[in-house]
């Protein structure tokens, strides 16, 4: 990716609206924040390596790399032989520079893990959320609980926590941290950030599940090296994550995904949103849960508080050829299937992904329901040029997409910190 490039992507890759002007110091960031995403995919690699990776030039990567190493970020491993020339030094993450912390806010629980700086989980805890403990208050506290559990776990002092991002469901607002609006929670605009930060120390970066989930794939999962990806998130709500060009899409106010909340069916189920006949209505785990009563209203799989106990229920009985089960996971695939055609047509991407519990729990059968439904659907010519798959994630797409949100905020601030030393004066590194 050219320096330019990446200035007009923003961090993440994503798209900026023509009126806004991005600093030096935004494309330093951003610059950095690439570096670091290929080095980290690929260590050890080479600064050669790394400009052929980025699209920027040798001398800028040698700059880029220094900088890294400065922050102790990355570190020097070694040299490779080179064809005919002298031998190129070699990089690597420097995972015991750091700690992220990505922390994943569902309807039913809080799942929170702690990463290194290579990106490898070293702690994780989870809260339960009972049905109608939605106060902010009472996620706040919950949020907190897990987030101590982890660094207590990894046994690591608190200065070396670079951030804490957190993904909450609904239309969030990253740059002033709140929360504008939940369906699932009837929230409005609560200050979820200010919130959080009463009771965790450590720098916070809210942002939305559909974006982390999207990110957590073009890092580590089916995204990556593709350009244009469509990341299905299915759980308790359901959206999309957009990953197009090679970046990720937010659109203008940071709401580019809500799929759930397009019409499936005219004049259809109440969703929680207040429309009618929304998709989430029909594949979300509320939804499939209304999918089995009306199938089978005494069914011994439906427990009727307990949407997590009723997908593992339906999982378990698919695998055992169970009829009931069966043709609910069929009828929830027609609808996801017409569902996601009309993404496959109007996008054209790569790959769709199935992604978030919902579609972990209940797998291959899912999946090969969906693709089947979708063929029907779409138009034969973007059905054949994209690949449905499951998400090859083995941890928690959100936790670390949330991750990769502190680490892009800890970049941000180190380089206004290095630009405030240009200004006065050499800083001492901590």
């Amino acid at each position: 990716m050219s320096a330019l490039r990446s200035a007009r992507r923003g961090l993440h890759g994503e798209g900026a609206s023509p009126v806004v002007k991005r600093t030096s110091r935004d494309i330093r960031t951003a610059n950095r924040y690439e570096a670091l995403r290929q080095i980290i995919a690929a260590s050890p690699t080479s600064r050669q390596e790394l400009a052929a990776a980025t699209g920027l030039s040798l001398a800028t990567v040698a700059t880029l790399v220094g900088e890294l190493i400065e922050l102790r970020m990355i570190t020097e491993v070694g040299f490779e032989d080179s064809a005919g020339g002298r031998p190129r030094g070699l990089v690597a993450v420097n995972a015991s520079g750091g700690a992220l912390i990505g922390v994943d806010i569902a309807e039913t629980y809080v799942h929170v893990e702690l990463f290194d700086l290579a990106l490898n989980v070293l702690a994780r805890a989870d809260e339960d959320m009972r049905p109608g403990e939605s106060l902010p208050e009472q996620v706040v506290s919950h949020v907190a609980a897990a987030v101590g559990s982890v660094v207590a776990q990894a046994g690591i002092e608190g200065a070396r926590v670079l951030g804490v991002g957190v993904s909450v469901p609904g239309q969030v607002d990253r740059d002033t941290g709140v929360s504008e609006y939940a369906p699932n929670w009837d929230w409005h605009d609560v200050p979820l950030l200010d919130l959080l930060s009463e009771v965790i120390a450590y720098p916070l970066y809210l942002d939305n599940p559909l974006r982390a989930c999207a990110v957590a794939e073009m890092w580590f999962g089916a995204a990556r090296g593709r350009g244009d990806t469509v990341v299905v998130n299915l759980g308790t709500g359901v959206g999309s994550g957009l990953a197009l060009q090679g970046g990720l899409y937010r659109g203008v106010s940071n709401s580019a995904g809500e799929w759930g909340h397009t019409t499936l069916v005219l004049d259809g189920r109440l969703c929680r949103c207040g429309n009618h006949g929304c998709v989430e209505a029909y594949v979300g785990a509320p939804g499939i849960m209304l999918n089995l009563r009306e199938i089978d209203p005494r069914s011994p799989l439906l427990h009727p508080d307990d949407q997590t106990a009723t997908i593992d229920a339906l999982a378990l009985a698919v695998a055992a050829n169970d009829p009931v089960a069966l043709k609910v996971v069929r009828e929830t695939a027609r609808y996801i299937g017409a569902a996601i055609a009309n993404l496959v047509n109007v996008l054209n991407p790569e790959v769709v992904v199935l992604s978030s519990w919902v579609a972990r729990r209940l797998g291959e059968p899912l999946l090969r329901e969906v693709t089947e439904a979708v063929g029907r659907h779409a138009l034969k010519r973007p059905f054949a040029a994209t690949e449905i798959v499951l998400s090859p994630i083995p941890t928690d797409p959100a936790c670390l997409g949330a991750a990769t949100f502190a680490l892009e905020g800890a970049l941000s601030s180190a380089t206004q910190r290095s630009s405030a030393a240009r200004r006065t004066g050499p800083m001492p590194l901590k």
